[in-house]
């Protein structure tokens, strides 16, 4: 079924062709046509906000396409993006399963199909079937891995320029794909969002992709970001 967003909805994850390699997109037989039965499938323009930070658990979000940006603020208002959510994730898993609190809000960054799951549904399921329980436990691994380097990377860089190199190195290894200019990277992101995920101001961002273009390291066009001199990238990261 086509969406106002230019790419097909597939509401049967038996004939999805949106599967990604990854966690619960990987379950087969009985597993996941059980999961499929408990999914409402639903598509959102950017933007869109799937659940807010401190609101209690209704259940699970599979993201099928798209990405969606996790944030947490302060009571001053502040905002920092934790990390940003590739296709085959299932969100706000921890809380459902904890019963506490999401931790975060989840924002889609694109036009995305989510599949909603129950959480009361969510949690039988894998109590029933032991390959999506292994799968949870693989996916929560990441996610601990995931805040472990960003918690790294806020804490242990010297500087905002050499935050900013990590995240665009990070980029390369989990989207980048190689041409013959560089390694080509899609950048949704806006520079206050950026700023958002490496802790410091829009201007200080702006200033360091100036910096960076300018010594050709990168380039950018529209929302594609090239990146031509990936070992002066990697000089800039001392961790």
């Amino acid at each position: 079924m086509p969406s106002p967003y230019g790419f097909d909805v597939f509401e049967n994850c038996l004939t999805c062709k949106w599967k990604a390699d990854r966690f619960f997109c990987n379950l087969e037989g009985k597993a996941l046509e059980a999961f499929d039965h408990l999914t409402f499938t639903s598509v959102y323009p950017a933007g869109s906000v799937l659940y807010a930070e401190g609101e209690m658990p209704r259940g699970v979000f599979m993201l099928c396409k798209g990405r969606v940006k996790m944030s947490v603020s302060s009571s001053e208002g502040k905002t920092l993006i934790t990390r940003i959510v590739e296709a085959g994730e299932v969100l706000g898993m921890s809380s459902t399963i904890a019963t506490s609190a999401y931790k975060a809000t989840a924002e889609t960054i694109e036009p995305s199909q989510v599949n909603f799951v129950k959480r009361d549904d969510f949690l039988r399921f894998i109590k029933e079937h032991g390959d999506a329980c292994f799968s949870a436990a693989q996916q929560l691994s990441e996610e601990c891995h995931s805040a472990n380097d960003h918690i790294r990377s806020l804490g242990l860089s010297h500087s905002a320029g050499e935050k900013l190199a990590h995240l665009i190195l990070s980029w390369c290894t989990e989207q980048g794909k190689e041409s013959d200019q560089g390694i080509r990277v899609k950048l949704l992101m806006t520079h206050q969002e950026i700023s958002q995920m490496i802790g410091t101001s829009r201007e200080t961002v702006t200033r360091l992709f100036g910096d960076l273009k300018e010594k050709k390291i990168i380039s950018i066009k529209g929302s594609t970001l090239l990146v031509h001199n990936k070992p002066a990238l990697e000089a800039l990261v001392l961790l």
